[in-house]
């Protein structure tokens, strides 16, 4: 039976990378976002838009237009950018810090609240995140509003696999690598190719004994 894939934040960059990739593989991908690109309307893909991940009611309309279909693989990738330094945390600023962890934090988890009737015994999440959201690992400083929400969002993933493993789903928060994307600039070591095709390794690997773990693109386990 074919197994169904659904990727949030689809339109560009490792989203849209990732909808390749499993449509390659034979999965059959559901690609969500705002509003479609020209590049994911090109794939032989399910494409639904107007999804906000941060709203609800947004939510709770995809959940009822998929009917009683099974998720097999959820995967949180949409998210925001943004770097906020210290001396800068103005009144403008606590927006973007709302704006940030509205979307980088909560979204992943209202949305894998709003699916979770979709989900069952053996569905994989899959939330990804940012080494910087480690803070073992920080040795630089700055990007408050960015390194608090990715920090944010790996306390939801573990919590998320702590209380989706009686219901047999695993969970992987997952680390892209510093990836050329429209996000970073273009800047970066690696290309969404690259990145999609280890997510969907690290993906593809994961199980409950293996859930709520942090992990690379490239398969190294980061620290918290």
């Amino acid at each position: 039976m074919t197994q169904t894939a659904l990727v949030t934040g689809s339109n560009r960059g490792i989203g849209l990378e990732l909808c390749r990739q499993l449509a390659a593989k034979g999965m059959h991908v559901i690609a969500t976002c705002r509003k479609a690109s020209s590049e994911l309307t090109s794939l032989n893909v399910e494409i639904i838009e107007d999804v906000e991940v941060s709203e609800p009611k947004s939510l709770a309309k995809l959940a009822d237009s998929l009917g009683n279909r099974k998720i097999d693989w959820l995967i949180n990738n949409a998210g925001i950018a943004g770097g906020i330094s210290l001396g800068q945390i103005d009144d403008n600023a606590i927006d973007d810090f709302v704006r940030m962890y509205r979307v980088n934090s909560l979204g992943p988890l209202l949305t894998t609240q709003a699916l979770l009737n979709h989900l069952g015994q053996g569905s994989k999440v899959g939330i990804i995140t940012s080494r910087m959201g480690s803070i073992d690992d920080n040795d630089s400083g700055g990007s408050y509003a960015y390194r608090m929400s990715k920090s944010a969002v790996n306390a939801a993933g573990k919590s998320l696999s702590i209380d989706l493993k009686p219901k047999g789903i695993a969970v992987a928060i997952l680390h892209p690598g510093w990836v050329r994307t429209d996000m970073t600039g273009h800047g970066g070591l690696i290309d969404p190719d690259e990145s999609a095709a280890g997510l969907i390794q690290r993906m593809e690997e994961l199980t409950l004994e293996t859930s709520g773990t942090f992990w690379h693109t490239n398969g190294e386990k980061l620290p918290w």
